[in-house]
C-alpha cells in the first residue's frame, strides 16, 4: 500500500469520525438522556434496590418469553460494554481531553442509565420474530413495530452502520498490542504499535489465535455467549476493581487531589482537546464508547431475555452505565492519573494504562492488567459479534447469519495487524451513527415506556413482594 492510499484511507477514517461526532451528539446523547432522566421521574435512582433484587431473580416469571435470563442479558450487556473501552479507551480519553474528559464520562453515565431504562424498556415491549420464529430484539424492530412501517428505512440505516460499529476492531487491536509486549518482546515496549509492520506475522498469528477461539463461541449463538459471560465478566470485574482498590488505598493522599483535577479540568477553557467543547465531546465520545447507551447494541441483547414485564429489563439494563462507566472507568482513571505516566507522553490506549499499572503496582501490576482486559477484550468481541449477526439477520434474513459472522471472523486478523488511530476513527464513526436512529426511536416512544412503568410501580406497590 502506498503511503498517499494510507493517508487517504486514514483522512478518510478520521472525517468519518467527524462528521458523526459533532455538537449535535453532545445534544443527542447527553440532552437526550437528560430529557429522560427528568421525564423518568427519575427512575434510575429512585428504584435500584429493585433493580438488584430482579437481577438476583427475586421476582421470576413463569413461562416468559425470551432466551436468557435477566442475568445474563446484563452479563452479555456487559461483556460487550466491559471491554477495552474501560481501558485502553479511558486512556485515549485522557490524552486526548485530559483529566476533564473523565467528568463528562461520569456525566454521561448518570444519563445514559436512564437511556438505558427507555431504550431496553422498549427492546422488550416491540421484539420482532425473524422468519425462523426465533424471538430477536433491537432499535430496527422498536423502530418497525413500535413506530410504524413506514419509518422501517431508518431500521435499515440502523442495521447498516451497526454492521460496521459491531466489528471487533478496537478490541481485537488492543488485545494483540498486550499480548505482544508481554508475551514476545519486553513489557512497555510502546512504540511498536501494532499495525507498524515491525512484526505483522506475529500480529498475525495472534490475531489468528484469537479469531479461532472467537468462532469456537460466537458460532453457538447468544446462549453459548450468555453462558460464557455469565461466568467470566462479574470475576473479572471484582479482579479488576480490586487492583484499582489496592493502588487507591496505597496512594490515598493522592486520590482527592486527582478528583478535583477532573472536576477542574472539565471546565477548562485550555485543555488539551481545544477548549470546554472539545473536553465535553472527547469525554461523552469515550463513555458512549464504554456503556453504549443511546446506540442500541445493549438493545439487541436486553430484547433477547425472558420477560414478559419490560419495565423490569429496563430497570437491569440501567444497572449496566453505573457499573461500567462509573465504576470500572473511574478505577482506570484513577490509576492513570495517579501514576503520572499520562503526562511524559508517547503511549496511548491500551500501552499507557499498561504503563500506569507497572508505576503504581510494580512487578505483578501489568500481568494482574494483561489477564483481566484478555478476558474483557475477548467476552466483547463474543458480544459484538451477536449484535453484529442481529443487524445482517435484519438486513439479509436469519438463514444468511452465518456470512456475517465469517466475514467478522476475517475482520479480527485485519484488525490484528493496523493502525489503532484509524481503527478509533471507523467505530467512533459508525457508532456515532447507530444513536440517531435508536434516540430517535426512543425519544418518540417515551411516552409509552412512561405509561408502562407507571402501571408497573402501580401492580408492584399493590403486590408487593408477591408480584410476578
Amino acid at each position: 500500500m502506498s503511503s498517499e492510499t494510507s493517508y487517504s484511507f486514514a483522512q478518510a477514517a478520521a472525517d468519518f469520525s467527524a462528521f458523526s461526532w459533532g455538537p449535535h451528539m453532545l445534544v443527542l446523547l447527553v440532552g437526550g438522556g437528560l430529557f429522560f432522566l427528568i421525564y423518568s421521574g427519575l427512575v434510575p435512582f429512585r428504584y435500584l434496590k429493585h433493580a438488584i433484587d430482579i437481577l438476583r431473580g427475586k421476582y421470576p416469571e413463569a413461562n416468559a418469553v425470551g432466551n436468557i435470563s435477566h442475568a445474563g442479558a446484563l452479563s452479555s450487556a456487559m461483556a460487550g460494554t466491559v471491554g477495552m473501552g474501560n481501558i485502553g479507551g479511558v486512556a485515549i480519553a485522557i490524552v486526548a481531553g485530559g483529566p476533564g474528559a473523565i467528568f463528562w464520562m461520569w456525566v454521561s453515565a448518570l444519563v445514559g442509565m436512564a437511556t438505558k431504562f427507555f431504550t431496553c424498556t422498549l427492546a422488550i415491549m416491540y421484539r420482532g420474530k425473524d422468519e425462523t420464529g426465533r424471538v430477536r430484539g433491537g432499535p430496527m424492530y422498536i423502530i418497525t413495530q413500535g413506530l410504524g412501517s413506514k419509518w422501517k428505512p431508518l431500521a435499515v440505516f440502523f442495521c447498516s452502520v451497526g454492521l460496521v460499529g459491531n466489528f471487533p476492531l478496537f478490541n481485537t487491536n488492543q488485545l494483540v498490542q498486550i499480548l505482544k509486549e508481554y508475551l514476545f518482546l519486553a513489557p512497555g515496549s510502546t512504540g511498536v504499535a501494532v499495525g507498524s509492520g515491525e512484526h505483522f506475522w506475529m500480529e498475525f498469528s495472534l490475531g489468528l489465535a484469537i479469531m479461532v477461539l472467537v468462532a469456537l463461541v460466537i458460532l453457538g449463538g447468544i446462549k453459548r455467549i450468555a453462558a460464557v459471560a455469565t461466568r467470566v465478566v462479574p470475576l473479572m470485574i471484582l479482579l479488576y476493581v480490586g487492583c484499582a482498590l489496592y493502588v487507591i488505598l496505597t496512594h490515598l493522599g493522592d486520590v482527592p487531589i486527582q478528583l478535583a483535577r477532573i472536576v477542574t479540568d472539565a471546565f477548562s477553557v485550555q485543555s488539551v482537546a481545544g477548549g470546554l467543547l472539545g473536553t465535553m465531546l472527547t469525554g461523552v465520545k469515550r463513555a458512549a464508547f464504554s456503556n453504549e447507551a443511546g446506540l442500541g447494541t445493549e438493545v439487541m441483547v436486553h430484547g433477547n431475555a425472558k420477560t414478559s414485564e419490560p419495565v423490569k429489563e429496563g430497570l437491569v439494563a440501567m444497572l449496566g452505565p453505573a457499573i461500567d462507566t462509573l465504576l470500572v472507568c473511574t478505577a482506570t482513571a484513577l490509576i492513570i492519573l495517579i501514576s503520572g505516566v499520562w503526562e511524559s507522553g508517547g503511549a496511548n490506549g491500551i500501552s499507557l494504562s499498561s504503563a500506569a499499572f507497572a508505576e503504581t503496582m510494580p512487578g505483578v501490576g501489568p500481568y494482574l492488567m494483561l489477564v483481566c482486559v484478555s478476558f474483557f477484550a475477548i467476552t466483547t468481541i463474543f458480544t459484538q459479534a451477536f449484535y453484529g449477526s442481529q443487524c445482517f439477520a435484519f438486513l439479509f434474513g436469519a438463514k444468511r447469519e452465518h456470512w456475517y459472522l465469517y466475514l467478522y471472523l476475517l475482520a479480527i486478523l485485519f484488525a490484528a495487524t493496523n493502525n489503532l488511530s484509524d481503527i478509533v476513527n471507523i467505530i467512533d464513526g459508525a457508532y456515532g451513527l447507530m444513536a440517531i436512529p435508536t434516540m430517535t426511536a426512543a425519544l418518540l416512544l417515551a411516552p409509552r415506556v412512561r405509561a408502562a412503568a407507571k402501571d408497573y410501580f402501580r401492580r408492584l406497590q399493590v403486590k408487593g413482594e408477591s408480584m410476578m
